[in-house]
């Protein structure tokens, strides 16, 4: 099984994909353009202190809103390594995974975490955190051949030999 660590940035509930990266800021050229204002509506200053491999906690009906496939776009551009939430919108999900962005439902650990500590992840296993196993369920094995592979785009290729 995959493990990774991280350190974690703590949003709340129904945290929407016009927080995410909001509408003023789609017409940007590329997803690059796009970092600065990821999450300004909630935090400005959020998008310039994420570093590669950080993890983001929020509560329920994360990447609720509009189905933009900039929102899990941007989340992945910051080096987000895996978002874990109490849930998720069902479309905000899917366009995740087809990003390659991991997605991991947990009821509890929203609830206990404190922003700036850090967490291990065992993709399909649990969270350990101050000591406490935080049981999560494991994804079917196609989603996870897309998140290995980076999304589905990349996915596919792999599936047809293209790569």
């Amino acid at each position: 099984m995959e493990k990774f660590k991280g350190k974690v940035w703590v949003l709340g509930d129904d945290i929407d994909t016009d927080i995410i990266i909001p509408t003023e800021y789609l017409a940007l050229k590329t997803i690059d353009d796009m970092k600065p204002y990821a999450f300004s509506p909630l935090r400005p200053e959020l998008a310039g202190k994420i570093q590669p491999g950080d993890i983001i906690v929020a509560g329920k009906n994360f990447g609720c809103g509009s189905s933009r496939e900039q929102a899990p776009e941007v989340i992945k551009a910051l080096g987000i390594r895996a978002v874990i939430a109490r849930s998720y919108a069902r479309i905000f999900f899917r366009n995740s995974i087809n990003n390659g962005l991991l997605l991991i439902e947990n009821n509890d650990l929203c609830g206990d975490i404190k922003e700036g500590d850090e967490i291990e992840v065992t993709v399909g296993e649990n969270i350990l955190y101050n000591g406490k196993k935080y049981e999560i369920s494991s994804l079917p094995e196609n989603l996870l051949e897309i998140l290995s592979a980076g999304g589905l785009v990349n996915a596919m290729r792999r599936l047809n030999g293209l790569d």
